[in-house]
């Protein structure tokens, strides 16, 4: 049975399941991909484990347009900032 206060997502990267807790949202803002640690922005979201192997199957994929429902090219900057910074 699963827990209701702790959803579970899929990783548009590596495409297993796991709680929110572990994964990194990610929302279109700006024409970009803008990382939403506290998941709070509004607009749809893609769900990402926040390490560099998980962005590079997601980017290489084109999963990030798929999930977020976008036809533009989205920059991922800021999300591959925000992941490096985590993995080191």
């Amino acid at each position: 049975m699963a827990d209701p206060s702790n959803p579970v997502r899929t990783c548009v990267g590596c495409r297993r399941r796991a709680p929110v807790t572990e994964l990194l949202r990610v929302v279109v803002r700006g024409g970009g991909l803008t990382p939403d640690p506290r998941r709070r922005l509004p607009g749809r979201g893609a769900s990402l484990h926040p390490t560099a192997e998980c962005l590079q199957a997601a980017v290489r994929r084109r999963a990030f347009p798929r999930a977020l429902r976008s036809s533009a090219t989205l920059e991922t900057g800021a999300l591959e900032e925000l992941v490096s910074a985590r993995s080191s």
